[in-house]
């Protein structure tokens, strides 16, 4: 099965300007079976979804599968690509600012699989330019994928990135990472799996089901920003990750204590 796994919506991403539904009818005119909806600390995107789901179905008239993940901003280790079960939803993964390690517990502890996004892409977004990527690369060991291939970063970034998941061994995820329409469809995961719903994606990777990854880098459809301007972008979202990060504590807390709610009662392992 062939599906875009880094999606980004108008609706759920502040950054992004396509609707999911004219996301999906792209997706579905270029052939791909599914893809994994990963809004910035948001699920609003598949929410939408949720909404309009019966139809779209009706007017496409073909089976697509949307997949319920998000992209999460962690206050160590840059951006993290979150698959939770079906069932299971906690509004802690709405909230950015955790530690990676914390994140990895959280995410394991719900049954769900996590991989680090653009791991050598721009920034301090990328796992392996944060101070817990360089400090502990090993920690690659408790994810669960590698996204081999981002639409959005560079060839070099992209090549480093393959090899991690070969060096450890990692199953590999490609996504464009659109946030606009000329971008979806430049990146593509084949699965050799059928993935009908999440749970059916995490029991294939914790299984090590083969996946490939690849696609068009984005810079064929975009004009090169100027460096000054990519360093401040970059710049710009370092000072905003850590004021949300630190912002954001009671927040935290108050999904904290409902995630714990969740534990107690035992709807979640």
């Amino acid at each position: 099965m062939k599906f875009d796994m880094h999606c980004h919506t108008k609706e759920g991403s502040i950054d992004a300007r396509v609707e999911i539904e004219q996301y999906v009818k792209k997706l579905i005119h270029l052939g791909y079976d599914g893809m994994l909806v990963t809004d910035h600390n948001s699920y609003k995107g598949h929410d939408r979804w949720q909404e309009i789901k019966k139809r779209v179905e009706k007017a496409t008239g073909k089976p697509f599968v949307v997949l319920r993940g998000i992209e999460y901003d962690t206050r160590d280790g840059g951006h993290m690509l979150v698959v939770l079960p079906e069932k299971v939803k906690t509004r802690l993964l709405e909230v950015r600012g955790m530690t990676v390690s914390r994140l990895e517990k959280v995410v394991h502890e719900m049954g769900g699989i996590l991989g680090p996004a653009h791991p050598y892409g721009n920034g301090f977004f990328a796992f392996m330019h944060t101070k817990a990527g360089k400090a502990n690369e090993k920690l690659v060991h408790s994810f669960d994928f590698v996204e081999s291939f981002n639409a959005c970063s560079k060839p070099f970034q992209n090549r480093l990135a393959k090899r991690l998941a070969i060096k450890y061994k990692k199953p590999e995820f490609g996504g464009s990472d659109a946030h606009r329409d000329k971008v979806i469809g430049a990146a593509y995961t084949e699965i050799d799996s059928h993935i009908r719903g999440n749970d059916d994606l995490i029991k294939a990777i914790k299984e090590g089901v083969h996946t490939f990854a690849d696609g068009d880098w984005e810079d064929k459809v975009r004009r090169k920003p100027k460096k000054i301007v990519e360093q401040a972008a970059v710049a710009g979202y370092w000072v905003m990750n850590k004021v949300l990060a630190w912002g954001n504590v009671y927040r935290r807390h108050r999904a904290n204590i409902h995630y714990l709610d969740m534990k107690r009662e035992s709807k979640i392992s």
